[in-house]
């Protein structure tokens, strides 16, 4: 490999690296637009907490507990902080596909990512330090430890070694790894919070609460589409140009197809065009191929889209019925989608098979108890101590006055005097 082509390989890989970081516009548009108005500045400032603090706690202890370098497959910790090595900027670091310091980079951002799943599900009844406090601890221990057991050289990227057989768990750019854990974390915290006032009525039935701005909600479903390019296409870990393409192209179909399948078999079920879930069936969609965009073939992706837009429908009637309270269907797109997703590699692309598929559930159950065990204890310790819901008035008045002492639409439409 020659200089100019390590310099291509890392410009995209920092070009991912930004297109990652986009994604967070668009969660903060998706999760204030499905929300109501009086919680707006409350969804930004949490948006805006995630980064901040996602990259800094990535910094000093995520990156060495997820890449700990020789260890035992199940913990390690290569020490706080980054520090070059003597490689880091060289043709012989990472197969020449990027440097030490894009490649950290890179990763904060994927763990920013999970957090910010947990930020909608919650959305409009938790406190704000209380969210500030679990997404810390979150993002510094189980985080890591989960994404150090395939990425970082654990004992699921080598499961053929306790079967005597070749292979591991597949996970290409985190539909477990990323989008189940923190949907596993979302799905935790929401049962132990509660529903919001009047999402239930006496009768029990679920009653629809209308987020405030629809064409907001829109525009970041787009933009997150446009993010995923670097979420996937960044995962091949270099500009290689036919996996990279292929990536795209996997992603892009899964994605509208999972748009289609939610809305047909939505408007079958509930008789009307819902452009909330075809675009949470598009989510869907991109979270279902993230773990298998670099096997499949095109008519593949489509089916595991088409699959992720329905199963995100009837994910969402389910957690009704359970009365569980999710405003954005976080835990239906990025749990059920990522779950879904990574057995879909046993079932499609060129890894299929039954041995495959045994890797996949081992895989998905071992990151759900991990990841549910230790969201429960967090989230039980801080609702003990500082407490995870606010009061009955703050809910109702609106956290932006309670929580942050101002208005996002501050006089919007009124006439000065």
């Amino acid at each position: 490999m020659d200089q100019s082509l390590f310099t291509a390989n890392n410009v995209w890989m920092m070009i991912c690296t930004a297109l990652v970081f986009f994604m967070h516009l668009g969660f903060s548009l998706l999760e204030s637009g499905l929300t109501r108005q009086k919680n707006t500045i409350n969804i930004l400032f949490k948006n805006l907490f995630i980064i901040c603090g996602g990259l800094l706690i990535y910094y000093l202890v995520g990156f060495g507990l997820m890449y700990p370098g020789e260890f035992n497959g199940f913990f390690g910790f290569a020490g706080f902080g980054i520090e070059l090595p003597e490689n880091g900027n060289s043709l012989s670091y990472a197969d020449g596909g990027y440097t030490y310091w894009t490649d950290f980079l890179f990763q904060g951002m994927f763990a920013a990512t999970a957090a910010t799943i947990v930020s909608g599900a919650v959305a409009e009844r938790i406190k704000i330090h209380a969210f500030m406090i679990f997404s810390v601890i979150y993002l510094a221990i189980v985080y890591p430890i989960v994404g150090s057991w395939q990425w970082g050289g654990g004992f699921l990227s080598s499961l053929g070694d306790y079967f005597g057989e070749e292979g591991g768990f597949h996970d290409f750019a985190g539909s477990t790894l990323v989008h189940s854990v923190g949907g596993w974390a979302a799905l935790i915290v929401i049962v132990i919070l509660g529903a919001r006032i009047g999402k239930f009525g006496k009768d029990g039935k679920s009653k629809a609460i209308p987020g405030h701005n629809i064409p907001l909600a829109t525009m970041g479903v787009l933009i997150l589409w446009l993010g995923w390019f670097g979420f996937n296409g960044g995962s091949v870990l270099s500009a290689d140009p036919a996996l990279t393409s292929l990536v795209l192209v996997t992603t892009s179909l899964s994605a509208a197809a999972g748009g289609f399948g939610a809305f047909i078999v939505s408007s079958i079920k509930f008789k009307n065009f819902d452009v909330t879930m075809f675009m949470n069936g598009i989510l869907g969609g991109l979270v279902g191929i993230t773990a298998g965009a670099d096997l499949m073939a095109p008519i593949e992706s489509i089916a595991i889209g088409l699959i992720s837009g329905a199963l995100v429908v009837f994910a969402v009637s389910w957690i009704d019925r359970l009365k569980l309270d999710d405003p954005v269907g976080a835990v239906a797109v990025h749990l059920f989608c990522g779950v879904w997703g990574t057995l879909a590699v046993g079932l499609f692309g060129e890894k299929a098979g039954l041995l495959q598929l045994l890797y996949q559930l081992i895989g998905v159950t071992f990151i759900g108890v991990f990841c549910s065990v230790f969201a429960y204890l967090f989230a039980k310790i801080i609702d003990k101590t500082v407490g995870l819901r606010v009061g009955k008035r703050e809910e109702v008045e609106g956290l932006d006055i309670h929580e942050h002492g101002m208005d996002a639409y501050a006089d919007f439409g009124l006439n000065d005097h």
